[in-house]
């Protein structure tokens, strides 16, 4: 199935680029020169989002919050690519549920590999809710077979904090929270290798195994994990220099 991406910039030269090198590489690729022309579009048929922030009347911003409070197209992936290249740009678009966040100027091979990066991590993700759309899906093209009792993995648990392994699902005080895929991943991590701290390489070779990231990118998963976990925020301890662990006295 030919996946398609959608890149919404509203500089023509950057549509022209992406548009030629992801083309290369075998994708579909739509271009819209606004937020307001995207949202014309049936986004939701569309595997990836590529989208500039600072744009005319609309920013990016904006549109990945209309895209995030519709039920259609709410779990598409988003990549930002601006030249907003500050600390707080990428934790707001992170925050507000991008998938992935790159600075211009940009390198295409990183492009490329970062666009690759959320589509493996959409299409190999076990339940719909981190399916892309356009990404075949078992459930669409063979019945599905209840899962063998053995396969079952016991909860992960720290006092009134707990991980489904099985339904992917966080629970804080019995209440379920929304996490991200890779944040559920780093949580469980965490979770599963307390009391000691780990380097952002070795999280990153844990949690991001086989993805391009950097160290922003582990920083930013953590400060919106941290944001979400309540008490148990304290237990994920920082240590300049070296990295972060989770323990269990703070």
């Amino acid at each position: 199935m030919t996946v398609k991406i959608l890149i919404v910039d509203d500089e023509e030269s950057i549509c022209e680029i992406l548009k030629y090198n992801l083309e290369k590489e075998g994708f579909d690729v739509d271009c819209a020169y606004s937020a307001e022309e995207a949202l014309t579009l049936d986004i939701a048929s569309y595997s990836l989002c590529i989208v500039d922030i600072m744009m005319d009347t609309m920013s990016g911003y904006d549109f990945l919050k209309r895209l995030r409070n519709n039920s259609a197209t709410e779990r598409v992936p988003v990549i930002f690519c601006s030249a907003l290249n500050g600390e707080d740009d990428t934790v707001m678009g992170l925050n507000i549920g991008a998938d992935d966040y790159i600075t211009k100027p940009f390198v295409i091979s990183e492009v490329i590999a970062r666009v690759r990066a959320v589509l493996r991590r959409y299409a190999s993700a076990p339940a719909n809710p981190y399916m892309a759309p356009g990404m075949p899906s078992a459930g669409t093209s063979m019945p599905v077979q209840n899962t063998p009792k053995s396969s079952y993995e016991p909860d992960v648990t720290f006092k009134t904090l707990r991980l489904d392994r099985n339904e992917k699902v966080c629970y804080l005080n019995n209440e379920p929270i929304h996490l991200t895929r890779k944040e559920f991943d780093l949580l469980l991590f965490f979770l599963t290798h307390r009391n000691r701290i780990y380097s952002r390489n070795e999280i990153i070779s844990q949690v991001w195994s086989g993805d391009v990231v950097t160290n922003r990118t582990v920083d930013t998963n953590l400060t919106r994990l941290r944001n979400k976990i309540g008490e148990y925020s304290a237990n994920i301890s920082t240590r300049l220099g070296f990295g972060y662990g989770f323990f269990e006295t703070v």
